[in-house]
């Protein structure tokens, strides 16, 4: 089976995937250490969720964000803790950008909430419902037919449909989505539709960095370059195609293959 996560992969760069599937054979941590952070973001979301239960129409914005920060500090701490224990290699950096991330997303959803209670002259508990939808966290999908399974990071239900999001660190282009965004998310759209015999016709990415979420539109176009990704990943998992290397050297200095790939 094609897991999304080599999709990612490959539209990242289709040479570390063929070095990650049949040149590194020693143990990595980098897999599991995303895995581990993305459940703490999912938690956080969980608390600020339940913190915003508590908020009034007639309190300040300061007292929303002093309310949704409650036991934020002490969850994260406790949670970095118990994956610095794990031995996967997590940097401080990566707590601190997951701090940062947190707080400017408090203080921009603060913002609306205090706004939709004006508009609305409803306490937070009544319009929960608007900033937190029904929804599926690490909802696992898998298709034997497709030959395709993926974990998707949260799966919203409203009105008896299903909408896919993706929740990424990374920064946003400018104007929509990165195209590798996309591909992964039109994956788990049609996982959903198999799944649940439904159409799925938006997605959304939601990018943390600047607390926007960017839909994607599940055309007849992206859903055929998945399926020309998903042969060009086959091409290298099962039959060991060597790919081209696309030098990008904003993308070659990050990756941990470098020494690897350009050994002469």
């Amino acid at each position: 089976m094609i897991n999304v996560s080599s999709i990612k992969t490959h539209m990242y760069c289709p040479m570390k995937l063929y070095i990650q599937t049949h040149v590194d054979m020693s143990e990595n941590n980098d897999f599991q250490l995303a895995i581990e952070l993305k459940k703490l973001k999912i938690d956080v979301s969980d608390l600020i969720q339940k913190n915003m239960r508590k908020i009034k129409k007639d309190m300040t914005l300061v007292q929303i964000e002093q309310i949704l920060s409650q036991t934020i500090d002490s969850y994260i701490e406790s949670s970095a803790n118990a994956i610095k224990s794990m031995d996967l290699g997590l940097e401080a950096s990566q707590i601190n950008q997951i701090i940062d991330d947190t707080y400017f997303n408090i203080k921009i959803k603060a913002l609306k909430i205090k706004q939709a209670m004006t508009i609305l002259d409803k306490n937070a508990f009544e319009i929960i419902d608007m900033f937190f939808p029904n929804c599926m966290y690490s909802y696992l999908l898998k298709d034997p037919q497709l030959e395709l399974i993926g974990m998707c990071d949260k799966v919203e239900i409203a009105d008896g449909k299903y909408y896919p999001v993706a929740i990424k660190s990374s920064n946003p282009p400018v104007k929509g989505v990165w195209d590798q965004d996309a591909i992964e998310l039109v994956a788990y759209a049609i996982l959903l539709e198999e799944e649940f015999e439904t159409e799925v016709f938006v997605g959304f990415i939601d990018y943390e960095k600047i607390g926007d979420r960017r839909p994607v539109v599940m055309d007849v176009n992206i859903r055929k370059g998945l399926f020309d990704v998903m042969r060009e990943v086959k091409e290298i998992t099962d039959n060991k195609k060597l790919p081209k290397v696309r030098k990008n050297p904003r993308k070659c200095e990050l990756c941990e293959y470098k020494d690897i790939c350009f050994k002469e």
